[in-house]
């Protein structure tokens, strides 16, 4: 397994300065929000979209003040879309730790959420930078699109792996694709490596979600979220999406009935899990996930030879590898 302080290395100072004002930055004076903060810092995983940006900005020329910044926005930006997923998902858990929906209630799981995104706009205008103002506006509004065709797939109870790739688009791939061409942006580079660097985040992106999806077909308690959780809040991922387009009429039937229920049983989840596995979802998703990483991989390698460009080849290696 790769090492993330591995990965970190090349840019071990400009990450540190991030994590204390990425911190910094959630602050308030608000005893009810200040405590929710508390309790996002308990649960914050492994920052892999801040080291992604940074690494980028090293890779095209040198991070700098801006690059950090700028790491610490699109933090926050992550940090308040997880906070109004959980709401929409009603979600109890993340990473094992209760979410802010669960602890508190919705109105202030969202008007938190909501906190955090404002804090995020107005830390976008400070690096002085338009570009990257409306990069995080044209995110924002890609990732909220993405949360409703999910809710759309959800609701029609669309199994096409086309509308699957669409949601995936606008909720992961976009955001990975913003922190790559942001770093590139920090870095001065030009626009020709700057659509390279954005290119190479949203495939990178689309390994990001199908490891993730994966997770749902199997047991562990690293992850902080039960097997079939998906299943349970009637996400079809790609797994059972390639599974009931191979199944014959009958059996495509069978299962698409119990995922037509309003709520899904614990039997039935088990069910739809192994069919999945015993209908080739699993190997195929591996294998959509392998080829994106060789191309995500591909980009990476025409860049000028560096320590950042060997972190950020370590860093694809993690996404696919990671057990969490």
């Amino acid at each position: 397994m790769t090492d993330i302080n591995d990965i970190k290395r090349p840019v071990a100072g400009a990450f540190i300065q991030f994590e204390e004002e990425f911190i910094n930055a959630l602050q308030s004076n608000i005893h009810t929000i200040q405590e929710a903060i508390d309790t996002i810092h308990h649960s914050n995983g492994k920052h892999v979209r801040p080291l992604l940006l940074l690494l980028t900005a090293k890779a095209c020329g040198g991070q700098n003040l801006t690059s950090v910044h700028s790491a610490v926005l699109i933090e926050l930006l992550h940090t308040a879309s997880l906070i109004h997923d959980d709401v929409v998902d009603e979600t109890k858990q993340r990473r094992g730790v209760p979410s802010v929906s669960a602890i508190y209630d919705n109105r202030i799981a969202v008007l938190v959420g909501d906190f955090i995104l404002a804090d995020t706009l107005i830390r976008a205008v400070e690096t002085g930078s338009n570009q990257i103002v409306k990069i995080i506006a044209m995110l924002s509004r890609e990732m909220a699109e993405g949360e409703i065709k999910q809710l759309e797939n959800i609701n029609e109870l669309i199994l096409k792996e086309e509308d699957y790739f669409i949601a995936l688009e606008k909720k992961t791939a976009m955001l990975l694709s913003s922190c790559t061409e942001i770093g590139a942006i920090t870095a001065n580079a030009k626009n020709e490596l700057q659509q390279k660097c954005k290119e190479f985040g949203q495939i990178l992106g689309y390994c990001f979600q199908l490891k993730d999806d994966l997770f749902d077909y199997f047991d562990s308690p690293e992850i902080g979220k039960p097997s079939g959780n998906d299943i349970r809040e009637g996400k079809v991922t790609l797994p059972l999406i390639h599974a009931l387009e191979k199944a014959n009429p009958s059996e495509r039937n069978t299962y698409l009935t119990m995922l037509s229920s309003q709520e899904i049983p614990s039997e039935n989840i088990d069910a739809l899990i192994q069919f999945a596995k015993a209908n080739g979802g699993i190997e195929y998703t591996e294998k959509r996930m392998l080829e994106y990483k060789q191309k995500a991989d591909k980009i990476i390698q025409s860049f000028p030879d560096s320590d950042a460009k060997k972190s950020l080849l370590l860093l694809s290696d993690y996404i696919v590898e990671r057990t969490k």
